[in-house]
């Protein structure tokens, strides 16, 4: 695992109307995407925007 993902686990990403996804950003904490995910969803597009966790790969 790289530092920066040991560091900033949370992910969010956005699916557009054609099924594209995107990674939006990287957070410390579920909580903090979270808000940002939420946030994203306020603005009224039609994007869908969620918060998964990077997988640890040494696990």
């Amino acid at each position: 695992m790289t530092e920066s993902s040991a560091t900033l686990p949370w992910l969010v990403i956005r699916q557009d109307d054609n099924g594209n996804r995107y990674r939006v950003g990287r957070y410390a904490t579920r909580a903090e995407a979270q808000r940002v995910a939420d946030g994203l969803e306020q603005r009224g597009h039609k994007q869908l925007y969620w918060v998964e966790r990077v997988d640890d790969p040494q696990q």
